[in-house]
């Protein structure tokens, strides 16, 4: 795959009125966000023309002001 695809990608997301943001954090790719209801995906464009594709998928459950705390303890340096 190359830079045709990564624009046929888009434009067909742009199509189907799904969001997307592109992003950079790999010096070897760029990455697609994708936000649906329920999920998040990470379409990743890899300099070698393959493609990576990680999503994540909620369980449905929400959660008061508190969980903010433990994502503070949890994930801080």
């Amino acid at each position: 795959m190359g830079i045709k695809d990564l624009i046929d990608f888009l434009n067909n997301l742009e199509e189907g009125n799904i969001f997307y943001k592109l992003n950079k954090v790999r010096k070897e790719a760029i990455m697609v966000e994708i936000a649906v209801p329920g999920q998040r995906w990470e379409v990743e464009f890899m300099e070698d023309g393959s493609v990576e594709i990680e999503k994540f998928i909620s369980d449905g459950e929400f959660y008061d002001v508190n969980e903010i705390e433990t994502i503070i303890k949890d994930f801080s340096d």
